[in-house]
């Protein structure tokens, strides 16, 4: 969910042709994706005891998964055009500093305002860090079939973190303490600040003539969705009607409105407006804010209703989700083989609907639900059509761009894949709170109106999923299948300008 961004017509300069110590950088920065990557996921397993330690109310939770994903998708485009500017390796080793702090912060936090301000602070830095170590590994492997490599073991890495997170939570929670699933960060953030400045030299872009960062659009854009989110997540508790209600929604909207005042104004906008112009390129980037509001729903309220109700520990519920793994990466083997032969549209449609049908099984969920019965085919389901439906998404994404724009294009979707997880989160967490909350006060178990409540938001989970599969199959135009590489492309590029 990264990527490196280009900034306008800017050419690259003291880029390493060939380093021999390349494949040294590689194993630190795919070592450093995997653990900013784990941390975006091990939280999910450990949620409970987090919630019981430092005593988070059940929509205030929440804010433990959203404060990272709000950070990093609002300021993910701008981590990648500061590293470009500033320089690589500068951007990364000022992310490792900022993700080590927080994680630090993380671990002792006392309160629930110091977590999510952690947690806030570790999506910073991987909007900082994670642009930069992708466009390192572009710079540092010059030779396309090298860099096709580097680019599959950083890509597998990254995917490893996210998908080992659950199974790591489980271990760390139940062995140790929750506060070591961010602790374990601090020795690999050392171990990077130490010898990479030995291993890789500086590089940058030189911007072009009145070029400039677009600092309040991004920072308009990140204030405006945390305001959204907390307005949303305000009504589990309050009236819709209620100025607690009210007011940050009022203010998240107006802020986003003045977002898009400045990026049409500005002389080298964050997102270019016109971007979205081509039809294809916006119905995939609306149905990313379907996906990853579905997909981190659903890990998030099936982690509190294994442990909460089902009573699993930790680490038997960090294992309960290794089929979801699995079933994600066979996904994503057979929308690769799938997408040239089929098209994008009908593997993207089908993934969507598929993934929705999943959700649906799942929500059938009751206070007796056993795992291979109950949860388990839902998960695979999900799990193979969600996966078969990102490679031709990404095509998807990239359709119509020329090969400056590549870059922006996978920042666009990356950035709305983040917004969606956290938008949707605070809509379906505070579903499924309101309902379970009203079932409560009319007599019904606890336990059993929570699980109502979740199977609710399920629901309508599913019912975005299959929406978005619809959109996809009207509104998509003739999307060329042939997968690209839009970074090789772009190295290719300058390395031909400086020739």
């Amino acid at each position: 969910m990264t990527t490196a961004q280009s900034v306008g017509a800017s050419v690259d300069v003291e880029a390493p042709a060939q380093d021999p110590r390349r494949w040294w950088v590689l194993a630190l920065l795919s070592g450093l994706s995997f653990m900013i990557l784990l941390d975006m996921t091990v939280v999910n397993v450990a949620l409970p005891r987090i919630q019981d330690s430092l005593r988070f109310s059940d929509s205030g939770l929440t804010w433990v998964v959203n404060a990272y994903v709000l950070a990093a998708g609002g300021l993910l485009i701008l981590g990648g055009r500061l590293a470009d500017v500033f320089g690589r390796r500068r951007l990364l080793l000022t992310g490792v500093v900022i993700f080590a702090v927080s994680s630090a912060v993380c671990g002792a936090a006392v309160s629930p305002a110091t977590m999510v301000a952690g947690r806030f602070g570790q999506g910073v830095a991987e909007a900082i860090a994670a642009p930069a170590s992708l466009g390192l590994i572009a710079l540092l492997f010059t030779d396309p079939k090298e860099r096709t490599k580097a680019l599959g073991i950083w890509s597998g890495l990254v995917a490893l973190g996210g998908t080992s997170g659950y199974v790591i939570s489980g271990l760390l929670t139940d062995l140790t303490s929750w506060r070591w699933i961010f602790f374990i960060n601090l020795p690999v953030a050392v171990v990077v600040l130490l010898i990479m400045p030995r291993l890789v030299r500086e590089s940058r872009m030189v911007r072009a003539k009145n070029a400039g960062l677009d600092l309040p659009g991004a920072i308009t854009l990140t204030a405006g969705l945390v305001a959204i989110v907390y307005g949303l997540l305000q009504a589990a508790e309050h009236p819709w009607g209620s100025a607690s209600v009210l007011i940050p929604l009022v203010a998240g909207v107006c802020l986003l409105a003045g977002m898009l005042v400045i990026e049409r104004r500005a002389k080298d906008p964050l997102i270019p407006l016109g971007f979205f112009a081509n039809r294809t390129r916006t119905v995939v980037n609306a149905t990313s804010l379907f996906f990853m509001a579905a997909f981190i729903s659903y890990t998030f309220m099936l982690t509190l209703f294994e442990q909460h109700v089902l009573g699993y520990t930790p680490l038997v519920s960090g294992l309960a989700w290794l089929p979801l793994s699995v079933a994600i990466g066979a996904g994503i083997g057979l929308g690769a083989t799938l997408t040239p032969r089929l098209g994008v549209k009908a593997v993207t449609s089908a993934g969507f609907v598929g993934a929705g049908i999943g959700l649906l099984l799942t929500s059938m969920i009751d206070i007796d639900t056993s795992y291979p019965g109950g949860i388990l085919p839902g998960m695979i389901v999900f799990g193979l059509f969600a996966g078969a439906t990102m490679p031709a998404a990404t095509t998807a994404a990239l359709h119509g761009v020329t090969v400056q724009d590549s870059s922006l294009a996978s920042g666009v979707q990356n950035t709305m894949q983040q917004v969606g997880g956290a938008l949707g989160l605070a809509v379906l967490v505070t579903l499924a709170l309101r309902y379970s909350g009203d079932e409560i006060q009319r007599g019904v178990d606890p336990q059993v109106a929570m699980t109502e409540g979740y199977a609710l938001a399920l629901r309508v989970g599913a019912a975005l999923m299959i929406f978005g599969g619809l959109l996809v199959m009207v509104l998509f135009e003739r999307v060329d299948p042939e997968l690209r590489d839009p970074t090789a492309e772009i190295v290719g590029e300058t390395t031909a300008g400086r020739s």
